[in-house]
């Protein structure tokens, strides 16, 4: 089991030198750049960390890894950060883990993603009436364009990938880093 004291041991010589932050594509978009992250990670501050939008933002293109002076295992730490704050049913990570979890439910059932039915499942995981609305000026242009298409649901329209999805489910559950 991963603990907070051990992302804290994978950054405690970490000098806030600004090189990840300066190297991440997307520090632009994010509420809190990866330094800042870091250092709240080192000064016990996982609420914070938990409540910020960086997580969802991050792409994994190791850059900050690779260009890190002290050789720290960044991206590493950002996925085990994002592991604990799931495990913690964060509420800045929800929106996140319901979408993930809505398109493999998808995946699950049918062998492919279908549109309608993920965006459904997302919606009602999300427990949101006027979600929908944010989303159907979108979905009305991707279905104009015939990107899109609505499907009745059907139970005999994929292959079957329950035992896949156990298969690795039991994997998961073995590993040693969860």
């Amino acid at each position: 089991m991963i603990t907070t004291t051990h992302i804290k041991e994978l950054l405690s010589t970490c000098m806030q030198c600004g090189t990840c932050t300066a190297s991440c594509p997307n520090a632009f978009a994010m509420d809190m750049p990866p330094r800042k992250l870091w250092r709240l990670m080192l000064m016990d501050r996982t609420e914070d960390i938990f409540n910020s939008t960086t997580f969802s933002l991050c792409s994994t293109c190791y850059f900050c890894t690779l260009r890190c002076p002290r050789g720290l295992p960044l991206t590493r730490v950002m996925s085990l950060l994002k592991e604990q704050a799931f495990k913690a049913k964060s509420p800045g990570y929800k929106k996140g883990t319901a979408f993930y979890g809505s398109f493999m439910e998808s995946v699950r059932r049918h062998g492919r993603v279908r549109e309608s039915e993920f965006m459904t499942l997302y919606f009602m995981a999300m427990k949101n009436p006027l979600l929908p609305l944010e989303f159907a000026g979108i979905g009305l242009k991707l279905m104009k364009k015939n990107k899109v298409a609505i499907q009745l649901p059907s139970r005999a329209d994929g292959s079957n990938l329950d035992r896949l999805f156990q298969k690795v489910k039991e994997i998961e559950e073995r590993s040693p880093e969860s």
